[in-house]
């Protein structure tokens, strides 16, 4: 008898453990995530949000506890081993403009994930930069600016077009509206909200924001006390 295959989540995090010295950022913290979901951490500043945020990407190795990605333990994995995998699970940053490279433009930000994962092509990759672009909003002629010559607004849209251009399955957004105005926040979060119905991404959402959170979230996890500990709900 045929039996279908096991379910496994998007991202799936038990017991995380991040020590800075004699501090706990974050104490034995768990939660799953599915494609097509937002899950936020919400918390104030201190609580472990940003920490848990880089023990998933594995840009700060976490001191305990597991991270699986699509099924696959992570924390195990060398940082070769990681490399094929960090296409796939994608950071977006608060601070608009330093996540860009300010000496280089548009256009240039949003090819480098194409070249790095061998997708880009003489041929095309012009006009796919120029897709990408329009899809998040930005008239593709932005990609001849260089990030200080956008509002803060239209840069996180570039960098929401560079995360794009990797193809991930998971987007980490970390406060990726609270550098933004109340009308410009409201035109980002609708553009994350579309193209996660469109790719069916998974995000996982940090923010401080609770009404922000209350508006985009499908679940929370509660951090609180700087231990990180938290409750999902």
């Amino acid at each position: 008898m045929n039996h279908p295959p096991a379910h496994h989540p998007l991202l799936e995090v038990r017991d995380l453990v991040v020590r800075y010295g004699p501090v706990t950022a974050v104490d034995r913290l768990s939660f799953t995530l599915d494609a097509g979901e937002t899950l936020a951490l919400n918390g104030p500043s201190g609580s472990g949000k940003s920490s848990t945020a880089l023990a998933v990407l594995q840009l700060r190795r976490p001191d305990g506890g597991t991270v699986r990605f699509e099924g696959r333990e992570l924390t195990t994995l060398t940082e070769r081993e990681l490399r094929p995998l960090r296409p796939r699970m994608q950071p977006v940053f608060q601070d608009p403009y330093g996540s860009l490279n300010p000496r280089h433009r548009v256009r240039d930000a949003v090819a480098e994930p194409l070249k790095v994962r061998g997708a880009w092509h003489r041929s095309d990759g012009p006009a796919r930069v120029a897709e990408l672009l329009d899809r998040v909003g930005l008239d593709p002629s932005y990609g001849d600016r260089r990030p200080h010559e956008l509002s803060g607004g239209q840069c996180q849209r570039a960098g929401i077009a560079r995360a794009l251009a990797s193809e991930p399955r998971l987007l980490v957004l970390d406060e990726p509206v609270s550098a933004l105005d109340a009308s410009v926040r409201a035109g980002v979060l609708n553009l994350l909200s579309d193209l996660q119905d469109e790719f069916g991404l998974g995000y996982l959402f940090i923010c401080h924001d609770r009404a922000v959170v209350r508006h985009f979230a499908d679940r929370v996890v509660e951090l609180r006390d700087g231990a990180g500990t938290g409750r999902v709900t």
